[in-house]
């Protein structure tokens, strides 16, 4: 039995990704180990799921939020209470907006960002 989902991300600017996730985005700090061969820290991101979609089914939630294919085959989505408002937080942090919120058929509001660590993002708000 699987007990936790652990996403690993090798981040060529260690610091900045560090500050974007943990300091901008919110992330509580779980863990940080130094070592004389490198550094780590755990962040803590809430529950985990594992999301599988096959090609056609990308390209639609692309088309969806962004209006064209453009994910690589790893997106990461964080579910956020304000939608709009963490999209310019973390715009004002560096990452670049490929597409600002966006009502989903799925009835959440969707945004997508390119972040740190080489990381495409979805921020997503669920909609009553």
């Amino acid at each position: 039995m699987v007990h936790e989902l652990r996403l690993v991300v090798t981040a060529e600017d260690y610091d900045e990704a560090l500050r974007f996730y943990r300091d901008v985005l919110g992330l509580r700090e779980r863990e940080a180990y130094n070592s004389p061969d490198g550094r780590v820290t755990i962040l803590e991101a809430g529950r985990a799921t594992l999301e599988l979609a096959d090609p056609s089914q990308a390209s639609f939630i692309d088309e969806v939020e962004v209006g064209r294919r453009i994910a690589g085959h790893i997106r990461v989505a964080f579910e956020v209470e304000d939608a709009a408002a963490v999209t310019e937080q973390l715009a004002a942090a560096g990452a670049e907006v490929l597409a600002p919120p966006t009502r989903t058929p799925w009835n959440s509001l969707n945004a997508r960002l390119s972040a740190p660590a080489g990381l495409q993002l979805t921020v997503f708000q669920e909609l009553l």
